[in-house]
C-alpha cells in the first residue's frame, strides 16, 4: 500500500467524505456525486486542500504569527484546547461576543462587556481557523472586512457568499474524528516550524563569572537576594544602551508592557484604616491616584495602552475599589491575591501570590494575546513609580526573563521594582531561549519609600511637587539626598501627624530633623540645617507661624525664637 493510499484510507475512516446534504453548485468541484441525499466528497480533493492549508499555516508560523481558532461545537472543545496547549498558541475567546474585531469600541454596552474579557484591545490575528463555518458566519464577515485570511472546513450546504470569503477551504465532514486528524496536522506543522526557529536562534551562553547580556552593559558581579532562588548578575544602570527618542519606537516598547502593583500593605502601623495606597500624598491625591495618573500620562503622550493591574490583599480590596471608582475612565483592573504557593515560579513570596492570582484569573493569557511581553511589578512602598525605558529596551533586546531593580547602599542592598517576562511565567516553549536573570543598580531618585507617617513630611513639603502623577524633586535642593526625619510616637499616626502641622514646613535646606514629645508646628515654618526639638514629659512646645529654625536645638518653649 502506498503512502497516498494509506492517507486516503485514514480520511475515509474519519467519515470526511460524507457530506450532510446535496451540494450547492459551487461545491461540486469537490464531490463525486450524491447518494441517498448525501454528498460524497472526493478525498483526493480534501487531501490537496489540507496540504495547502497546512502549508499556509506553516509559513505563518515561521513569522511567529498569531492564530485565532474558532469553534462552537462543544464536542470539539477538548481537541482544540489540547492543540492550543501543545503549540503554545494563545487563543482569544472574545470572538464569542461578536464584533470582537470591527466593533470593539462601539457601542458603549460592548465596551463594558468587553472589559470583563480583555484589559486592552486584542491584537488582530494573522489567520483565523474555523472548524464550524456554518455556525460562525459573523467571524467570517469580520475577518473578511479586515482582510484576515481564513482557513475553514466547508460543508456542501454552505452558501456561495460565505464560501467565497474562505481563503483556504477544506471540504470535509466536520466529524470529531476528522477534526482530531486536522488539529493533529496543524499541531505538528506549527511545532515543526517552532523547532526550526529555535535551532536558528543563537543560544544564550552564561559563564560562571560573566554573562553576555548586551553589548554595552558590563556585569558588576553577582548578588543573592532573599526570596529569589537564582543568583542575579548585577549590571550598572549607566552601562545600559539608551532607548530611542523616537516616539513611535517608544510606543512600540510600551505596548509590550503591563504594570502590576501589589497593593497588600495596610496603613495599620501609621494608624490608618485601609491600604497604605489610600493615604493622601499631595494635592489631595493618594499614591494610587498618582500611579493611575502617571500611567494615563504615558498612554496619552505616546498613544499606547499600558494597563494597570492592582493585586489586592483580602483586607485591602474593598477600600481599593472605592479609590478606583474615581478612576473609572482609566484602564485599571483589581484582583484579590491568591494565598497559595507555586514552587515552579522562582520569585519572592508576595510576587508569587500576585502572579498566581493573574494566572488563575486568565489575565496572563489575555495579556499575551494583546502582545504584552513584560510585567513591571512595582514595590508596594515605593512612590517613585517610573517606567524606565532603558531597562525595558535592554530586557526586550536581550530576551531577559527576570530583572530586579536594586539600590546599593553602604549597609546593604534595597530591592525595588521587578520585571518579569510573561512567557517565562506561563512556561512558553521559547522559555529556554531566554537570557539569564539580572539585577540593575538604579539611581537613588528611583527609591522613594513610604514606610512611616514621618515620610509624609518629605512628600507633602516643598521638596517635592506632583507633575502628571510623578513626584518631581525641587531643583533648589543642593544635596542629592533627602533629609533625615525622625518624629516621635506622637506623630506616628496619620491623623496625629496632620493635626500637629498647621502647614507643612519648608525643608529645602534641611539636613536632619529630630522631634520628640508634645511638639506643635504653626504655618509657614522654615527648617534648615540640623534641627532638634525635644519636649520634656509634661511640657508642650509650639513653633510659631513663620518661624525660621536653622541649626537649632530646642529643649523648651524658651528656646523657640519669636
Amino acid at each position: 500500500m502506498t503512502i497516498h493510499s494509506a492517507v486516503i484510507q485514514k480520511l475515509l475512516q474519519t467519515n470526511a467524505h460524507l457530506g450532510r446534504r446535496v451540494a450547492e453548485n459551487h461545491y461540486k468541484i469537490y464531490t463525486y456525486g450524491s447518494r441517498n441525499g448525501t454528498t460524497i466528497i472526493d478525498s483526493d480533493k480534501t487531501l490537496i486542500c489540507m496540504r495547502s492549508a497546512c502549508n499556509f499555516i506553516g509559513n505563518l508560523a515561521k513569522l511567529n504569527a498569531r492564530f485565532l481558532f474558532v469553534n462552537t461545537n462543544p464536542l470539539l472543545d477538548e481537541i482544540i484546547q489540547q492543540m492550543i496547549i501543545n503549540t503554545g498558541c494563545r487563543n482569544d475567546n472574545s470572538w464569542r461576543l461578536g464584533g470582537f474585531l470591527t466593533n470593539r469600541f462601539s457601542p458603549k454596552r460592548f465596551r463594558s462587556r468587553n472589559q470583563k474579557f480583555n484589559l486592552t484591545s486584542v491584537n488582530r490575528p494573522d489567520c483565523v481557523v474555523i472548524f464550524d463555518t456554518e455556525r460562525k458566519s459573523s467571524v467570517i464577515l469580520e475577518a473578511t472586512r479586515l482582510h484576515i485570511p481564513i482557513v475553514g472546513l466547508v460543508d456542501p450546504s454552505m452558501p456561495l457568499e460565505t464560501y467565497k470569503k474562505i481563503t483556504y477551504p477544506v471540504p470535509a465532514n466536520d466529524s470529531v474524528q476528522f477534526v482530531y486528524l486536522f488539529c493533529n496536522l496543524i499541531t505538528k506543522t506549527i511545532q515543526y516550524e517552532q523547532k526550526k526557529l529555535a535551532a536558528a536562534k543563537p543560544k544564550v551562553v552564561v559563564k560562571e563569572e560573566e554573562a553576555k547580556v548586551g553589548e554595552e552593559a558590563l556585569p558588576a558581579g553577582k548578588i543573592k537576594i532573599d526570596g529569589v532562588d537564582e543568583e542575579l548578575l548585577v549590571l550598572r544602570y549607566e552601562g545600559l544602551s539608551p532607548a530611542s527618542d523616537d516616539p513611535l519606537e517608544i510606543k512600540e516598547l510600551l505596548e509590550k508592557l503591563v504594570v502590576v502593583k501589589i497593593n497588600d500593605n495596610t496603613g495599620t502601623k501609621m494608624g490608618f484604616d485601609g491600604p497604605k495606597s489610600a493615604v493622601e500624598i499631595a494635592n489631595g491625591l493618594t499614591s494610587l491616584d498618582l500611579l493611575a495618573n502617571y500611567i494615563e500620562s504615558l498612554n496619552s503622550k505616546y498613544g499606547c495602552n499600558v494597563p494597570l493591574l492592582l493585586v489586592d490583599d483580602a483586607n485591602t480590596h474593598d477600600k481599593t475599589l472605592q479609590i478606583v471608582e474615581k478612576q473609572s475612565n482609566k484602564n485599571i483592573i483589581c484582583l484579590v491575591k491568591d494565598q497559595h504557593q507555586d514552587d515552579d515560579v522562582k520569585i519572592s513570596f508576595d510576587q508569587r501570590e500576585a502572579l498566581l492570582s493573574l494566572k488563575k484569573s486568565g489575565k496572563l493569557d489575555d495579556l499575551l494575546l494583546q502582545g504584552k511581553e513584560f510585567i513591571l511589578m512595582l514595590n508596594s512602598n515605593n512612590l517613585a513609580e517610573v517606567v524606565d525605558l532603558n531597562i525595558l529596551n535592554h530586557l526586550i533586546t536581550n530576551k531577559i526573563k527576570y530583572c530586579m531593580e536594586i539600590e546599593e547602599r553602604f549597609r546593604g542592598t534595597t530591592t525595588l521594582n521587578t520585571w518579569l517576562n510573561i512567557n517565562s511565567i506561563t512556561n512558553h516553549p521559547e522559555t529556554k531561549l531566554f537570557g539569564p536573570p539580572i539585577a540593575v543598580t538604579v539611581p537613588v531618585s528611583q527609591n522613594l519609600p513610604l514606610e512611616e507617617a514621618s515620610d509624609l513630611l518629605i512628600f507633602k513639603s516643598d521638596l517635592y511637587s506632583c507633575v502628571n502623577g510623578t513626584l518631581i524633586r525641587n531643583e533648589a535642593r543642593i544635596s542629592p539626598f533627602n533629609p533625615v526625619i525622625e518624629l516621635g510616637p506622637e506623630f506616628e499616626k496619620v491623623a496625629d501627624f496632620e493635626s500637629r502641622f498647621e502647614s507643612i514646613p519648608s525643608i529645602i535646606d534641611l539636613d536632619s530633623l529630630k522631634v520628640s514629645g508634645d511638639v506643635w508646628f504653626g504655618s509657614d515654618v522654615i527648617l534648615k540645617g540640623l534641627v532638634s526639638i525635644n519636649a520634656r514629659p509634661g511640657e508642650k512646645i509650639v513653633i510659631p507661624d513663620g518661624a525660621v529654625l536653622e541649626n537649632k536645638s530646642i529643649n523648651s518653649q524658651q528656646d523657640v525664637p519669636e
